[in-house]
């Protein structure tokens, strides 16, 4: 799953061969994806996952939680849901005389908002506090979220009718847009196989998953991360190129200062990942289409043309220098 690169044998790189292996049991292909989750959540970051029904998403989240041991909930996202079923709500108790909170799903590790823009505005932006701030507030009190609090929400890219398109705003609060493709031949073939042998994606405790790390691993992971080196030159070509989304013609808002922080953290993760304790630009451009791709609106004319923002992204990258 994870090219590492120099090589290496620390903490990450033996939680990213676990988690392959591990991860194989449930998963048929998928490795990118599935990497660039990790990255999200070694990085601190929510992901917005995008695929047609039926490419695993729910399943991948799903197996990811089980292999980092990690509490999973899932919401499906509906017109009709209201925040305070994400949130949760007091309740009245004649026993005692009191109100108690009865907690919402959003009191979980790993949160999947399963078609996230089937939900009205007002009920997606319940869950920008504690996306931002690992906090939820609730009739004016202010309750903590788990530290480990990561959102993992889908979408369908065909289906339009029924939906509410995410608001610039709160897309820019998911760190990464994954892009879930179907499998190859090969991968489906094997797929079938799998199910035929007696495969359940509901049983994943009898597919074998279980967790590959504990909290002081993940901590001395986390440690590797940040001790990571970034050259100069690096901070220069990150930030030359988010700023060139901003001054593209085909882009009417181009990529935020908070992209370019993404992009620097989560290219680290990588670079942690492949063994490596310094940031090379072959980081950079690897996380640059899921961190950005996402963060820019592109002029109605891009779209005619059939421009996509992967399509600009492969531009600029292409156009800026890349420091030796």
């Amino acid at each position: 799953m994870i090219d590492q690169g120099s090589g290496g044998s620390g903490v990450a790189v033996k939680l990213a061969e676990r988690l392959e292996e591990m991860m194989g049991h449930a998963i048929v292909g998928q490795r990118r994806a599935i990497q660039e989750m990790l990255v999200a959540v070694l990085a601190g970051g929510h992901v917005l996952l995008e695929g047609v029904p039926g490419v695993a998403k729910t399943l991948m989240v799903r197996a990811l939680g089980a292999c980092l041991g990690r509490q999973f909930t899932r919401v499906q996202m509906t017109p009709d849901l209201m925040p305070s079923d994400i949130l949760g709500t007091y309740v009245f108790d004649a026993a005692s005389s009191d109100f108690h909170l009865r907690r919402g799903p959003i009191f979980t590790q790993f949160l999947l908002a399963d078609e996230i823009n089937r939900a009205p505005a007002k009920t997606q932006s319940a869950l920008l506090e504690g996306m931002q701030e690992r906090q939820a507030s609730i009739e004016g009190v202010t309750h903590p979220l788990p530290p480990e609090f990561t959102v993992f929400a889908t979408q369908n890219p065909i289906e339009f009718e029924g939906t509410y398109p995410l608001p610039e705003a709160q897309l820019d609060r998911f760190m990464l847009k994954v892009m879930v493709e179907y499998p190859t031949l090969e991968e489906e073939d094997g797929l079938l196989r799998r199910y035929h042998e007696g495969f359940d994606a509901m049983d994943l405790a009898g597919a074998g998953l279980e967790p590959v790390v504990d909290e002081a691993a993940l901590a001395r992971c986390r440690a590797e991360i940040a001790s990571v080196r970034v050259e100069d030159e690096l901070f220069g070509y990150i930030a030359a190129i988010t700023r060139a989304t901003r001054d593209n013609p085909s882009v009417l808002l181009g990529c935020s200062p908070r992209a370019s922080v993404m992009l620097l953290l989560t290219s680290r993760v990588l670079a942690t990942l492949r063994g490596r304790d310094y940031l090379i630009p072959d980081d950079v451009k690897q996380m640059a289409p899921p961190a950005l791709r996402h963060r820019m609106v592109l002029r109605p004319e891009a779209d005619i043309e059939g421009l996509s923002a992967d399509d600009i992204i492969a531009g600029v990258l292409a156009s800026i220098e890349v420091p030796r």
